[in-house]
This record gives C-alpha cells, structure tokens and sequence, in this order.
C-alpha cells in the first residue's frame, strides 16, 4: 500500500481544568493555559505538514463538558477530506504572513472555542474534576465516525493523545477503563503527557494499547516534548531513542470508596471491586451464599457414681 493511501488521523484531548490553570497561574506565570494551547497547535500544524492525508482534531476535556475545539459545528465532513471547495475557502481567514491557508483557519478556530470554553464557564458545586473519560469516548466516537468515511483504497491510522493537567478522578475509573478496552480493540493507540502529577489509569492506558506515557519534567518546553516523542507515529518511533517505559500502576479502584487498593474482594457475577466483604453487591445486587463453617457438637459427659 503506498502512502497516499494511507490516512493518519491525530486526536488531541486538552486538559482545560480551570481550577488546576488558575492555580498555575498564579503560582508559576511562564507557563499557562494559552502557552499549552499555543504548543498543541504547533504540534497539529507539524502533523498536518507531514503528510497530505494526514487529518486532525482537538478536543477541549473541561470539568462538565467535553468539546471539539477542531472541526467545529461548521466544519463539514468532505472540508477535512480535502474534497470540499467553497465551505472549506469560507472557513479559512486567508493567508497572513504567507501561511497555509487551512493552518490559519484551524489556529482562529481554536482560539475562539477555546476562549468561549473558558469566558462562559461558570462552577457550580463540587464538580470540579476533569470529564477526561466523556473526552476519551468521544474521540473515539469520532475515529469511528472519520474510518467508515474515508474511501474504499483508504486505510487510516488513528491515535489519541491527552495532554493530562489536573489529577485523576477515581469516580470515573470504570468508564475510563471501558474507553481503554474499546481502543484497544479498535487498535487506537492512547498517547498521554502529563503536565504535573502522574496518573495511574493513563499509565494503564498507554501499556494496554501500546502508546508512550510522559510526564514532563519542564513544563515551559512543552513544545519540545510534543515534537520529539509524541509528532512521530508508531512506525517511526522504532528508529527513535524515546524515554524508556515506566513501571505501570494497575491498582483498581473500590466501587465502595474509590480508593486505590491491591488487595480486595471481586463479584462473580459484575466483576465489580470492594475493599470490604459485603454479602450484597452493591452493583448488581447479588446475594452470596456464605459457606459457615461446621458447627461441633459438644460431647456430653458421664456422670461417674459415687461408691
């Protein structure tokens, strides 16, 4: 197959955490939210010159919504197949400084999701861990969607890479774990750059489907780090020196308290994970039969007679 026809589509999940990028902000100016916006897309430029097939989207992963940073609402299917003429020409500002047009109209549109992401974001409540999971399902839902449109001589190769901010949530590690399998099975491979803490069910992500897990030491080269390790795909990464792997975290959560535990009790029936014996499964409401160990029977004893 020659590679005209092959398709590489890139996915860039964003940690847009706005707790976690205030703190940031106010702790450490040189490096913020814009400055991390500004690196992804150098790094979706870089992807798309690459090659002319080669196809992206960024996805922004907020605290109560995913959303598609790139393509928006206006962006058509045949406009990021390259087949479009003039949806796709309304869509470009025009060349400033002699750049690509579609480069140009990718960066405005990123600029303005993600500026209306963040101006009409309003907390409310104790929600304030990132829907990383919802973003990781809907990227995928999006590679499905991009692989039954692509032409018949077509193969294309997908990956998703999240760029981690905040820590993890374990009230979505089932449905993290549930993202994992599916990519899996879809040969996705899941990429991940953690900014600050490292995270347990990224590491587990990146070993099950074969990606590179990072944490970055210096946050500020950000940029560097996207381009040496995460620009290259699966096949050129075998002719690269990338960071060695790391020893993978496969704790799972309780169902009960979702604590990280090593040692626990599973149900038969859901597979479901307690740190503490319950003779009802709280999930699928099965009750067990307690085997009780037998009970011995007191031997009574003779009375001798007095003679």
């Amino acid at each position: 197959m020659s590679g005209d026809d092959e398709l590489s589509l890139l996915v860039v999940v964003i940690d847009t955490n706005p707790i976690w990028w205030g703190k940031k902000a106010l702790g450490e100016a040189e490096f913020t939210l814009s400055k991390c916006i500004d690196a992804v897309m150098v790094l979706g430029n870089s992807h798309l010159l690459m090659n002319r097939n080669n196809k992206l989207a960024v996805i922004a992963s907020h605290t109560q919504e995913s959303r598609f940073l790139y393509p928006g609402k206006h962006w058509a299917v045949a406009d990021l197949f390259g087949d479009g003429g003039g949806s796709m020409e309304s869509n470009c500002s025009g060349s400033r400084d002699g750049k690509y047009e579609l480069l140009t109209a990718i960066n405005d549109a990123i600029a303005e999701e993600i500026k209306d992401l963040m101006t009409k974001t309003e907390m409310k409540g104790q929600q304030t861990e990132t829907q990383l999971a919802g973003s990781l399902a809907k990227a995928l839902c999006y590679i499905n969607r991009m692989s039954k449109e692509v032409k018949a001589n077509q193969e294309i190769k997908s990956r998703i890479l999240v760029i981690k901010a905040a820590e993890d949530s374990a009230l979505q590690y089932m449905n993290f774990m549930n993202v994992i399998f599916a990519a899996q099975k879809q040969s996705v491979l899941i990429d991940a750059c953690v900014l600050e803490s490292d995270s347990g069910l990224l590491q587990q992500a990146c070993d099950i489907t074969g990606g590179i897990y990072l944490k970055v030491l210096h946050m500020p080269s950000l940029l560097q780090y996207l381009l040496w390790v995460f620009l290259p795909d699966q096949e050129q990464r075998s002719q690269l020196v990338l960071p060695p792997p790391i020893h993978v975290d496969y704790r799972a959560a309780c169902f009960c308290h979702r604590n990280l535990i090593e040692i626990g009790y599973v149900c038969s029936v859901c597979l479901s994970i307690f740190c503490n014996f319950s003779p009802i499964c709280s999930t699928c409401e099965t009750a067990f039969k307690i085997s009780l160990p037998p009970v011995m029977k007191a031997k009574k004893k003779k009375l001798k007679l007095a003679v």
